[in-house]
């Protein structure tokens, strides 16, 4: 979406907001560093960094308030569990709704007035249109413009491919319990990766600090990987059906990708031209 905007496909952003959990891989924090040196900043877009903190040493002091992770349980009966995810909310969301409310003139606690609001921007494409919802606060009103373009993932990597930039990493936490095993097999083609979440893996065994701490200890025993065996002796290397089909969906899209471009064919068929609708006048146009 930053690079559609910044090459005026899309109207140009005010702002684009990454919220960092601290936890990110290396090539995330690079790629970062790269889209705002030669695209936002030459397009006059700021890209604001916010956060609430670091997710990983959140978890492991005792001092601090932590927003659980989704982890997997292995409870004292043997049977299977999960913590509550609370993360996504405490480390994406909330430090977004701060910047937001900074940007708008009406910080935490001020009121919004009712006719002050930002057009908010979310990456989602029509592979998972159904993950596209309302915001849950009036000061925020989401719009999802690569739905609106009827763009699917295989369109987002043909541009992407057409700009250099076919090596987009998946943000994400390093730690995330969410991780398939190829992206663990990823993570673990970069040793000091793979030595980090490995060691964290062990570390919240039994729970996170601060609740161990208070007394509130985890009745059974945490892991990262859905296996619920230590991620050093997880079966990464098993590559499921839902594995199979989507390496499958990939190498479909990338042939795709070649194909158009030995053709001269970039863009395809400019789908933006058949947008519905005006656009949705704000005070603000923010990618989040």
């Amino acid at each position: 979406m930053l690079a559609l905007s910044a090459n005026g496909v899309l109207p140009k952003a005010d702002y684009a907001i990454f919220a960092d959990t601290g936890w990110e891989p290396r090539a995330v924090y690079q790629h970062l560093d790269r889209l705002e040196k030669e695209i936002a900043a030459p397009a006059g877009i700021p890209v604001l960094r916010v956060s609430s903190g670091n997710i990983r040493r959140d978890a492991l002091d005792p001092n601090h308030r932590f927003a659980s992770m989704p982890l997997y349980v292995l409870n004292q009966d043997g049977r299977p569990g999960m913590t509550r995810r609370q993360c996504t909310g405490e480390y994406k969301i909330k430090p977004i709704k701060r910047q937001v409310r900074e940007l708008l003139g009406y910080p935490h606690p001020q009121r919004v007035p009712k006719d002050v609001f930002v057009e908010q921007w979310v990456g989602i494409s029509t592979d998972e249109f159904h993950r596209a919802k309302d915001a849950d606060v009036r000061y925020m009103r989401n719009r999802h413009p690569l739905i609106d373009l009827g763009w699917s993932r295989s369109d987002c990597l043909r541009y992407l491919t057409s700009l250099g930039l076919a090596d987009t990493p998946k943000s994400s936490c390093l730690g995330c319990p969410y991780h398939g095993n190829a992206q663990w097999r990823h993570i673990r083609e970069n040793p000091e990766e793979w030595r980090d979440v490995v060691e964290f893996d062990a570390a919240i065994r039994a729970g996170n600090a601060r609740a161990n701490a208070s007394g509130t200890r985890l009745l059974g025993q945490a892991f990262l990987h859905r296996s619920r065996v230590p991620l050093s002796e997880a079966p990464i290397d098993h590559v499921t059906a839902a594995e199979w089909a989507a390496r499958q969906q990939e190498i479909d899209d990338r042939t795709a990708v070649v194909e158009d471009l030995e053709n001269g064919v970039v863009d395809g068929c400019s789908p933006w031209a058949c947008r519905s609708g005006d656009p949705v006048r704000s005070d603000f146009d923010l990618t989040a």
